[in-house]
């Protein structure tokens, strides 16, 4: 038998089946060894490929690869990028946000818990969860950093509410679909306890309207009243928008058979009260019968910027009815008229027709044209005989080439001249007198039948024009806010949305990812139809007499316009920086890793920008406020912090900055990393050697050389047996518990004045104070995520992985300045650490101004943090201690420099206690000084009226008795502190070894250096 096939007998079947079970397993456990292979495979081709599928994405959707090109210009309205056949999406999305109602219903939607809660069903969840996305995306639009936002997450939620998610949906579909879930998410918010009351739906007050429907049966008027939405209008057989409103509001009379009599009916349309916010669906499509599909409708039709809907309203029926009659007379005989003027204009009986007058006139020419023969043969030959017979005679001149074209029998014949009009064999003088006659009286009539009938048509076309442009029928005024646009075929094509942007008072064209500035000329030429395949498909009109439609937002109390973040909740503004400081993040990367290319590929910096980054999603940046401070960066950035500990606000940073350029720095970087596809062993503290890929970008070795970096490699190190198994998100978690668990015991250690655990980690000092589980998940999720992780493919899956659960994390799930005031106050304690330390520092080498500087800093802020809790901030006395010891040096200095007599001397002894001593001592009894600080104060005091009772010059004499008052009395005077020196570059990360070094200076006699 062929291999792999085991033949059952029926001698053994036990053995045979034995045997087949036993293959069975072997050829699964194959099976499943050349699944991982392949898996394995897939994924190296997938992060190999990723950078070119993002350019072919960003090539198709006329988006640049280069981040650097997606950066918004000043507050210019954002676009929508097109994630496959949305541009439906785009258009409508576009028309409706340019709307300020709108756009406030949207940003303002909040629902209560208690309504939340009652949301069981499908739809109501599904509605709940589309309009947050919208928020989400609308808050984008407002305040995003990119000049594009993507709109993935709202769309995928629609996609269920098509037959499928490839095949390009209709706008008018998509709108109803989108005002029908959003009519129905407000209706919780306005009335969730009466899902049938609709009466305070925003969305019915705002794109819902009522029209009165009358059909007259046997001279008895039937009505009802019906809501709209989105009102339908036929193109085909109208000229312009009042036009299709007429035939759509007026059927005309109808023949409806009842048994065997026949009679009139009509049926009539009027609105009885018109929606803020009207939309006009144009019909552009009709099903061709004989071809069995759908047939686009190119037909040309107008429409105006502002139109008046008052001959439409029901409360105007009695005026209207006279009108209507009127103009209905009017049409009838304007269209009797321009046929006539046509039967004038196309004159004969057969298929070709000619203008009258112009064939009078021709009768007219050859009634006069004199003849030459009583037959036209004898004028042909005549004229032959006359002719040359050289045919090279006529040759131009001109040409002295000779003809390269062939010359046929019928080019050499003599050049005849143009042939005489036809005339009449023979006409009498009293002939030719009558026939000029009549004909010359007949071709005027005409002609004055023609003017009068234009001047007949003129007339009434301005009476019809006139019949509704009195001021009773002008007070309902609708203005154009929105023009969505399909350009292409029934099957297939394009749209876009021309929008009013009433802040800028000018046109908008919104295409996907590009919105330009326009004009009404362009939007006619691509709007009106009949010259393109491109035509208007949908018309939004707002009221022309309700301002607060596109009002901007104001603040309550000022009154001034709220501009962009401003306008924002607090969520979403929270949500918005988090977006951005992602797009800032992805800008570092891409231009970090453009100065990490190897030199050997020499290319222009405009070339430069063209390639690619490792492997970035497209909605890559979306999960990080920009003012949120990064946890990770706490420890990352201790020496950037240290470094700028001079009283300002700390900047952590999650690497050091390059400070030279891409050009200075290639060639050492080229030097410091090993060829390309080669790995490297790197020797981390307290983790080990690990293996480095030369092409890892993200890689950054200061970074690394963090605590918290090698916390984070060591948990991914523990997690390697589990990634290999499970996949990055089972080998994300375990990592991610080894990490939890390895902090949570180290916040169990005791502090002691030579260590302090919180220094180590920023989450040991969120559980030492409780922080919410919340805070500290998303805290450690993201050093999970930090692009520093990118040493080797476990690294970045579990780096991507994590990535992907922040962009997860709504709003609404996280509390922003909640989870930004616990890395505020960390930041805060690392800098009242960092002024102590170096303090001390300063203390231990005798510069005591600096020491003393720093420690009274390191002393208010850490008052702020222990008024929050008590192990927020650092012992409150052991920096009091080293401050009572900086001030006794100092006055002891002081004093003695004083008491020299040296005029420089005495000036800087008292330059010391005037900027230094002072101050601080103000400070320390403006607050709540301390027992053990009143002592210190008393005896500095006590030494310098010691001098009082000594003899001394009267010019220290002078000097003592001005320099007293101040020292004596704290409430002289105004408080002020300079500012700590720039600390020394270089110092170490880790404080926690330099709080260990610190003390052991302190205690020991020589001082110790921290390497």
């Amino acid at each position: 038998s062929p291999p792999g096939i085991v033949e059952i007998s029926l001698d053994g079947p036990k053995d045979d089946l034995q045997t087949a079970i036993e293959l069975s397993l072997q050829e699964s456990q194959n099976a499943q060894e050349e699944e991982r292979e392949l898996n394995r495979a897939l994924e190296a081709s997938v992060e190999e490929s990723a950078a070119n599928a993002k350019r072919k994405r960003c090539e198709a959707s006329g988006e640049s690869a280069n981040p650097a090109d997606w950066i918004r210009q000043d507050d210019w309205p954002v676009g929508v990028r097109n994630v496959g056949n949305t541009c439906w999406f785009s258009a409508v999305i576009q028309s409706l946000f340019h709307l300020p109602v709108f756009r406030r219903l949207v940003l303002n939607y909040i629902l209560s818990e208690r309504v939340l809660e009652k949301c069981k069903s499908c739809s109501d969840k599904r509605n709940v969860a589309f309009m947050q996305e919208l928020r989400c995306l609308f808050a984008l639009m407002v305040g995003s950093k990119r000049r594009f936002v993507d709109p993935s997450a709202a769309v995928e939620l629609l996609k269920d509410a098509f037959r499928t998610s490839e095949a390009q949906q209709d706008v008018s579909e998509f709108t109803h679909k989108l005002l029908d879930w959003l009519e129905d998410a407000f209706q919780l918010a306005a009335h969730g306890s009466n899902p049938e009351d609709k009466q305070e739906n925003p969305m019915v007050q705002l794109f819902y309207g009522t029209f009165v429907a009358e059909r007259t049966i046997e001279g008895s008027t039937v009505s009802n009243i019906e809501q709209f939405g989105q009102y339908p209008l036929q193109v085909n057989g109208f000229n312009n928008l009042d036009e299709c409103l007429e035939g759509a509001m007026v059927e005309g009379e109808i023949e409806s058979l009842h048994s065997d009599q026949t009679f009139p009916c009509g049926r009539q349309r009027w609105f009885s009260k018109l929606p803020p916010v009207l939309t006009f669906e144009l019909s552009r499509f009709e099903f061709n019968q004989s071809l069995g599909r759908p047939e686009k409708i190119h037909k040309k039709l107008e429409f105006p910027q502002v139109m008046y809907m008052d001959r439409y309203l029901h409360k105007n029926i009695e005026q209207m009815q006279g009108r209507r009659e009127e103009v209905k007379k009017l049409k009838n005989q304007l269209m009797a008229l321009h046929q006539k003027l046509e039967s004038y204009k196309s004159y004969g009986s057969g298929p070709t027709k000619y203008p009258l007058a112009d064939m009078l006139e021709y009768v007219l020419e050859f009634a006069t044209t004199t003849p030459t023969s009583t037959s036209p043969v004898k004028d042909v030959r005549h004229q032959l005989q006359t002719s040359p017979a050289d045919p090279s005679s006529h040759r131009d001149p001109s040409s002295d080439k000779p003809s390269l074209t062939y010359q046929g029998p019928a080019s050499q014949r003599p050049v005849m001249d143009a042939p005489q009009h036809p005339s009449p064999h023979s006409i009498s003088e009293e002939e030719l007198l009558c026939v000029k006659s009549c004909l010359q009286r007949w071709r005027i009539e005409v002609e004055n039948s023609i003017n009068e009938l234009k001047s007949s048509i003129e007339g009434i076309s301005q009476s019809l024009g006139g019949m509704y442009s009195d001021g009773s029928l002008c007070q309902a005024p609708y203005r154009l806010h929105a023009v969505l646009v399909h350009e292409g075929q029934a099957s297939a094509g394009h749209y876009w949305a021309y929008v009013y942007d009433h802040s800028r008072q000018c046109w908008l064209k919104c295409n996907d990812v590009s919105v330009t500035e326009s004009s009404w000329e362009e939007l006619v030429r691509d709007s009106y139809g009949g010259m393109t395949n491109a035509s208007a498909y949908c018309l939004m009109y707002i009221d022309d007499s309700l301002p607060h439609l596109v009002a901007e937002d104001t603040d309550v109390e000022t009154g001034q316009v709220l501009q962009g973040m401003d306008a924002l909740p607090p969520i979403l503004r929270r949500y918005v920086q988090e977006d951005n400081r992602w797009f800032k993040q992805e800008l570092q990367e891409w231009e970090e890793q453009l100065c990490r290319r190897p030199q050997e590929e020499p290319t222009l910096p405009s070339q430069c920008v063209t390639q690619e980054p490792e492997e970035m999603g497209e909605s890559e940046a979306e999960a990080q406020p920009e003012a949120e401070p990064k946890p990770e960066a706490a420890e990352e950035g201790a020496g950037q912090e240290e470094a700028q500990a001079g009283g300002d606000e700390e900047e952590p940073q999650a690497e050091p900055q390059p400070q030279a350029s891409p050009q200075e720095e290639a060639p050492a970087e080229t030097n410091r990393r090993p060829t390309e596809n080669q790995v490297s062993e790197v020797e981390i503290p307290n983790v080990g050697k690990i293996l480095v890929r030369s092409d890892a970008d993200g890689y950054n070795e200061e970074a690394m050389l963090t605590p918290a970096m090698q916390g984070i490699i060591l948990a991914i190190a523990k997690a390697r047996q589990t990634y290999d198994k499970d996949g990055p998100e089972a080998g994300l978690i375990k990592a991610f518990h080894e990490e939890y668990s390895r902090l949570y015991q180290l916040s169990q250690e005791e502090t002691t004045p030579q260590s302090d655990p919180r220094l180590q980690h920023v989450l040991v000092y969120f559980f030492q104070n409780r922080a919410p589980n919340r805070v500290v998940e998303r805290t450690l999720l993201e050093q999970f995520a930090d692009r520093n992780l990118s040493y080797d493919e476990r690294s970045i899956g579990i780096m991507k992985e994590a990535r992907a659960k922040l962009r997860l994390i709504k709003p609404e799930d996280m509390d922003m300045e909640e989870y930004m005031k616990w890395h505020e106050d960390y930041n805060l304690f690392r800098k009242v650490f960092v002024y102590l330390l170096t303090g001390l520092e300063q203390y231990q080498n005798g510069k005591y101004v600096d020491a003393l500087n720093y420690l009274v800093y390191a002393f208010q802020n850490n008052r702020e943090l222990l008024m929050e809790g008590d192990r927020k901030g650092v012992e409150q006395q052991f920096i009091a201690l080293y401050r009572r010891k900086c001030l006794t040096e100092l006055n002891e200095n002081a004093a003695k420099l004083f008491a020299s007599g040296d005029e420089s001397n005495v000036a800087a002894g008292l330059s010391i206690m005037n900027n230094t001593v002072i101050p601080c001592m103000h400070l320390m009894i403006r607050d709540s000084v301390s027992q053990e600080d009143l002592d210190v104060i008393e005896a500095m005091r006590s030494r310098w009226c010691s001098y009082l009772e000594q003899d001394m010059e009267g010019v220290l004499q002078e000097k003592l008795s001005e320099f007293l008052p101040r020292l004596l009395d704290c409430s002289v005077g105004r408080i002020e502190i300079t500012e700590p020196p720039k600390v020394r570059p270089g110092v170490p990360h880790d404080l926690g070894s330099r709080l260990a070094a610190v003390m052991e200076s302190i205690h020991d006699t020589s001082i110790v250096t921290v390497k």
